[in-house]
């Protein structure tokens, strides 16, 4: 009982991530997403797009990693990329050592371990789940006319080169951004530079 009693207060603490929310708007623009709804998302894309990643990989991790990479928030935030990162990884290690520690010891290394290899990028799933983790609030800042990006003075130049490592992962998805990007200059989506 006392394993799942752990599983069950780690269940119950992971609520809080819908209380997070993120500076990427909804596609009905009615408010931000939060980490939960990304993380869910993530996991979707991950099915759907897996044929896109640029090495084979095992989607099942992928699927785990996604919905784990911001577990960590409910403790540390939810850092803007285009912010300075400060100590956003400080922040995210204490998180993570707490919050994965709810779990029994061998469930809590798992989950550890995922979220490590996640930030290290040293994986094909790693680098996929981090493509896709940059790719899906360029989808939602063009679907939105760039709301997001405007509101914090976002430029082309800057979203192109805080994303270029999105190639890692999937060289498709990162044309698909950089199309997008142009497209979004085009139609005044950013702020001019």
């Amino acid at each position: 009982m006392d394993r799942l009693a752990k599983q069950l207060h780690f269940i119950l603490e992971l609520d809080k991530l819908k209380s997070i929310y993120r500076r990427t708007y909804l596609l009905d623009e009615t408010r931000s997403e939060n980490s939960a709804e990304h993380s869910w998302h993530l996991a979707l894309m991950a099915i759907v797009l897996a044929e896109h990643a640029n090495e084979p990989l095992d989607v099942g991790k992928v699927i785990k990693m996604v919905l784990i990479h911001d577990i960590v928030e409910i403790d540390a935030g939810d850092t803007y990329i285009y912010d300075s990162q400060g100590d956003k990884a400080e922040r995210e290690r204490r998180a993570a050592d707490r919050i994965f520690g709810l779990l029994p010891a061998d469930q809590g290394q798992e989950f550890r371990a995922l979220w490590d290899e996640f930030e290290g990028a040293t994986t094909p799933e790693a680098r996929f789940a981090s493509a896709l983790d940059r790719f899906i609030p360029q989808l939602h800042n063009f679907y939105t006319q760039g709301r997001s990006w405007k509101e914090h003075g976002i430029t082309s130049e800057r979203v192109l080169m805080r994303n270029v490592e999105m190639s890692r992962g999937s060289v498709t998805l990162w044309e698909w951004t950089r199309t997008l990007i142009e497209k979004a200059e085009a139609e005044g989506f950013f702020t001019k530079s």
